[in-house]
């Protein structure tokens, strides 16, 4: 009776593996973006902090799900990145909030035109996510070194306003859910407002 008793706890562990794949599961999220600080620190170049990434990416993991649940202001996000990106002649102090924003498109674009490096996870969310935080920085350094950042904002609050519009993109492009990486499908969304 003990073999058969072996034989399917050895079945039920083989089924069993195969359920992560679905992303359900909040190790396997974690996963998704434990990259994402090497990816962050090295695209921010003088700008990065991997500290600083690293302990809001752990916050950022946390909230996942609860912002796959939040809508992504699209056209908001657009104008951001236009104001801080394209134009750059604005002289009205930047915020958190518009930073993140125009940060996550600027990883968007970035992500969707290839230029997020050419690792195996180039095309994962942990990429993403830590490209958006990047350009965060590197954009708040900027602002701040002009004397257009308004007082209430801090580079950390950019920085995660950045990871978390990235996840919020990053979700609604694979539907809401699944951990697959899938460069094809934030294809789709950046092709809607880009």
């Amino acid at each position: 009776m003990s073999y058969e008793r072996d034989q399917d706890f050895g079945g039920n562990m083989t089924h069993g593996g195969a359920y992560p794949a679905g992303g359900g599961y909040p190790r396997e999220d974690d996963d998704d973006l434990r990259g994402a600080s090497e990816h962050a620190t090295r695209h921010a170049g003088s700008s990065g902090d991997s500290g600083l990434f690293s302990n809001l990416l752990g916050a950022l993991s946390q909230k996942k799900q609860s912002l796959a649940n939040e809508d992504v202001d699209e056209d908001d996000a657009v104008k951001q990145h236009k104001r801080f990106f394209e134009r750059d002649d604005d002289d009205g102090e930047a915020d958190d909030k518009s930073m993140g924003s125009a940060a996550a498109m600027q990883a968007l674009k970035m992500f969707t035109g290839g230029q997020s490096g050419n690792t195996a996870q180039s095309s994962s969310q942990s990429a993403f996510v830590g490209l958006a935080m990047a350009e965060a920085s590197k954009l708040f350094d900027q602002k701040a070194s002009q004397g257009k950042v308004s007082s209430d904002s801090s580079k950390e609050s950019a920085v995660m306003k950045a990871g978390e519009m990235a996840l919020k993109m990053y979700l609604k492009s694979q539907g809401g859910g699944g951990s697959q990486s899938s460069g094809s499908s934030l294809l789709g969304l950046a092709s809607k407002f880009l």
